[in-house]
């Protein structure tokens, strides 16, 4: 039996993402992410305008007249969500921990995912494979993929990307779109995310707390690495540590931001308790531009 406030977080979650859902994401989502191609539906006689390459000339040998052959998109998709649940997701320094918001994001996305008849599994990952659940459709799947995300109780505290990734290609033989949920704050993934990108369609999604680009004027305070447990007094009071924190963790995110350009990887950054409607719907507008679907978006005012 899961904890009371667990399940009343799951029940805010899903009702604070539904209308995010109906009123602007459901409609992007599909207009960015393809089925897996055409699929045959039926024959029909040939009507003026229509495609002379899709003639069927078999049938119309038979039938003595024109018939062309009909197709319609197979839009059932594979969507899989790669979390970290690493030590540093448990951060926060606003209302709300790094998990909290991965999993918030993950909910919009399920749903959006769901609505479309589209199959959404989950592997929750640390320095090793934690947590797996296989494809489904359906609400009630997707409120458990959130429940895994929020109440999971990993061993490991360590990110280990390339391990996910591997476990993933592993797991999923067929193309998928694939949200690698993440803080990225790990080395040594690179080759791994650029096989990845390859194969799966896949979205970084880089989840962080603002006092990871700047710290606050605070005096002497005791840092802890919730990763490895290495612990640092430092004294954000200087001026000029502040600033020189600030201008690394900058270089850091360009870094990131440059790799995801190199490979092709689409990415989503957002931070704790800032909105993330912008930074979705900045995601949704490049991909449709891309496909050249020019998609719109209707927010109706809705913010997080």
């Amino acid at each position: 039996m899961l904890p009371k406030e667990i399940l009343k977080k799951i029940r805010h979650i899903e009702i604070r993402t539904k209308r995010l859902v109906d009123d602007v994401f459901s409609g992007e989502y599909q207009s960015v992410f393809k089925g897996r191609g055409m699929e045959f539906a039926e024959v029909r006689e040939y009507l003026p305008g229509d495609d002379v390459r899709s003639i069927d000339w078999n049938v119309t040998a038979r039938m003595g007249h024109p018939y062309i052959k009909k197709f319609e998109e197979e839009r059932e998709l594979t969507v899989m969500f790669v979390v970290d649940a690493s030590g540093s997701g448990r951060f926060g320094t606003t209302e709300r921990f790094k998990s909290d918001l991965a999993a918030e994001l993950c909910a919009i996305l399920a749903f959006s995912a769901t609505r479309n008849n589209d199959r959404v599994g989950l592997i929750i990952f640390t320095d090793r494979i934690e947590k797996v659940v296989p494809p489904q459709k359906g609400r009630r799947h997707v409120l458990r993929v959130i429940r895994e995300i929020l109440y999971s109780e990993p061993e490991g505290t360590g990110t280990d990307i390339p391990t996910a990734i591997d476990y993933l290609s592993k797991v999923v033989r067929r193309h998928a779109v694939v949200f690698l949920v993440s803080d990225f704050v790990a080395d040594g993934y690179e080759r791994s995310l650029a096989t990845a990108a390859k194969r799966f369609d896949l979205v970084a999604v880089e989840v962080n707390d603002p006092c990871e680009f700047e710290l606050p004027n605070a005096g002497l305070v005791d840092l802890s690495d919730p990763e490895t447990g290495e612990r640092l007094l430092v004294d954000t009071s200087d001026r000029r540590f502040r600033e020189r924190f600030a201008a690394e963790s900058a270089r850091l995110a360009e870094e990131r931001e440059r790799l995801f350009g190199r490979l092709g990887v689409d990415s989503i950054a957002v931070r704790v308790g800032e909105p993330y409607v912008d930074p979705l719907e900045k995601f949704f507008r490049l991909r449709a531009r891309r496909a050249g679907g020019g998609a719109t978006t209707r927010v109706g005012g809705v913010r997080s």
